[in-house]
């Protein structure tokens, strides 16, 4: 049988072990909750990282986008009888024109090129006008002004597109 005193003795160490169990459980808790946050903020830098990679030259390329327009359109500008006449400069342009369709393939851009008669998705295309044509469905596209542009996954640029308008007969 245990005397008064070894009761306390025993009472007080029973004490002391649920302190102790109550502050390694506080501190464990405390560890975890700092491992998940650690784990979190490197998930996060990650992600912040390959979005940077992907998308961090954006602006540049929306730049470049009106040197293309300018190259397409010197390029759709000229005649047979020019193409002959200077024929070394207009292939000088189309090497500089495919140059540049290279490095936006590089870089993750791609060129949103509706044809005549596509369906009008608004995702990908800005609407400049609407007009009524003989012979199409509303919401088909009937001019293309201006090719749009990706980067990865994002819209740079929509193509800009006239729309028909003819209603449904």
């Amino acid at each position: 049988m245990l005397t008064e005193g070894q009761d306390a003795a025993t009472d007080g160490l029973r004490a002391e072990m649920e302190e102790l169990r109550a502050e390694r459980d506080e501190l464990r808790d405390r560890f975890m909750r700092a491992l998940a946050d650690a784990e979190n903020a490197r998930k996060r830098s990650e992600r912040d990282r390959k979005e940077a990679e992907n998308y961090g030259g954006s602006k540049l390329s929306r730049d470049m986008l009106p040197v293309f327009d300018n190259l397409r359109r010197a390029l759709d500008s000229v005649t047979d009888e020019q193409r002959e006449s200077s024929k070394a400069l207009i292939e000088g342009v189309e090497l500089t024109m495919r140059e540049l369709v290279n490095v936006f393939a590089r870089h993750g851009i791609r060129t949103i090129s509706p044809a005549i008669g596509d369906k009008f998705d608004p995702a990908e295309h800005e609407a400049m006008f609407e007009a009524p044509v003989p012979g199409t469905k509303k919401g088909e596209i009937i001019q293309v002004m201006a090719d749009g542009f990706i980067l990865h996954d994002r819209l740079l640029r929509a193509a800009q597109v006239g729309v028909s308008s003819t209603p449904a007969e």
